[in-house]
């Protein structure tokens, strides 16, 4: 089993999952064009992503509600402008929605994001950062 590999400030991201099928599907479709991988299952309840070691699990509420992040955005570093745009449209092709199309960003010099709600309705986005 592959150990979570932390980043010097957290040692990994969670979302919880209503239907963990569908919110994998959208997963390894949105999260891809970043070079973020599928690392496989943990147990019958996770999924688990990353690029050599696992950082973000997609899983079932461990109290078996449903899951709720209402204000918490989860964002993955993107390589270029383009990949926040596969991001995106990977995300919507798989069953996500449109919280913010790609594009610049006025509130941080340099930034171009594109976000998105999962299939269980978590808010994640994709950011890329230019020179300002």
């Amino acid at each position: 089993m592959a150990v979570i590999s932390g980043d010097g400030v957290f040692s990994h991201a969670c979302v919880g999952a209503s239907d963990l099928a569908q919110s994998t599907k959208f997963y390894d479709a949105a999260l891809a064009p970043l070079g973020v991988n599928n690392l496989g299952a943990f147990g019958d309840a996770a999924m688990l992503y990353g690029k050599d070691k696992p950082a973000f699990l997609v899983l079932k509420p461990g109290n078996g509600e449903a899951p709720s992040g209402n204000g918490v955005t989860i964002g993955f570093a993107a390589a270029s402008q383009a990949d926040v745009d596969a991001f995106h449209a990977a995300g919507l092709a798989a069953g996500g929605s449109c919280e913010g199309a790609p594009g610049p960003r006025g509130h941080l010099p340099g930034a171009y994001a594109a976000y998105l709600r999962d299939p269980a309705g978590n808010k994640v986005c994709s950011y890329h950062f230019t020179a300002a």
